[in-house]
């Protein structure tokens, strides 16, 4: 692989974890409930995935799913996290909280920062949902974080790559600015061409059936018909292949 080039997998588990490494990503962000968009994992998933993994180990530090405008409680529960995290050896978090009117949380951003140092800390897709991204990124380099991960501010970072080339380009060496969101396996490599990006964030999950025999129909623990109850998404450890040799020399 092209050592200018890094690729992070976000996984929801520590088997999809190992997967990923196995196929050459370089960096994991360890997560749960990805179907809120990734909240914290519980201790024993960070404890075991650092065991288990040689490469970087990024966690997820969000209290809940939805907005991300944070309560004084929420905030509290997301230093407790921060040091669990600098306990077990992680190598960074990933985090991210807005104030009412959609600007970046300076200031309590910035001490959860100080905080997990000397940890890595990625600014998540929060930063999508901000007014305007250029104010954004000032805003998140004056935190002191080393990355942000975005979309450009669309659902998917395929339509936002004009947005994240300006960004790239804004950014400098300032900071990272890593692109995530619908890239995988076929498109990075024209991705990369498009924005300038070195670090890349995707999940290349399949599909795994549950070993379950007996299936209960029409009863949904998340209570969303939508959510598979019997099915499972497991990193491809071929998918991360791929798009690790598409970048590849």
């Amino acid at each position: 692989m092209n050592t200018d080039f890094l690729i992070e997998a976000c996984t929801t588990s520590v088997t999809s974890a190992i997967e990923a490494q196995k196929g050459g990503a370089k960096r994991v962000e360890l997560c749960d409930n990805l179907y809120e968009g990734g909240t914290t994992p519980g201790y024993g998933t960070i404890k075991t995935a650092r065991e288990l993994l040689t490469i970087k180990l990024n966690v997820m530090i969000r209290p809940r799913g939805q907005d991300f405008c944070y309560s004084d409680i929420e905030y509290q529960i997301m230093k407790e996290d921060i040091e669990v995290c600098k306990s077990l050896g992680a190598d960074g978090i990933v985090l991210g909280i807005l104030k009412p009117d959609g600007n970046i949380d300076v200031e309590r951003t910035a001490k959860l920062i100080e905080l997990a140092r000397p940890m890595s800390v990625t600014f998540h897709r929060a930063f999508d949902m901000t007014p305007d991204p250029f104010k954004a990124l000032e805003d998140i380099i004056l935190t002191g974080a080393d990355r942000i991960l975005t979309s450009g501010q669309t659902d998917k970072a395929v339509d936002g790559a004009e947005l994240i080339k300006k960004l790239v380009e804004k950014a400098g060496n300032r900071i990272i600015i890593m692109p995530g969101s619908g890239i995988n396996e076929d498109n990075i490599l024209e991705f990369q061409q498009k924005t300038g990006a070195k670090e890349f964030h995707l999940t290349g999950f399949k599909f795994v059936d549950s070993r379950m025999k007996f299936r209960k129909n029409g009863i949904y623990m998340g209570s969303l018909p939508q959510i598979p109850e019997y099915e499972m998404r497991i990193t491809d450890t071929r998918k991360i292949k791929m798009a690790v040799d598409r970048l590849g020399d």
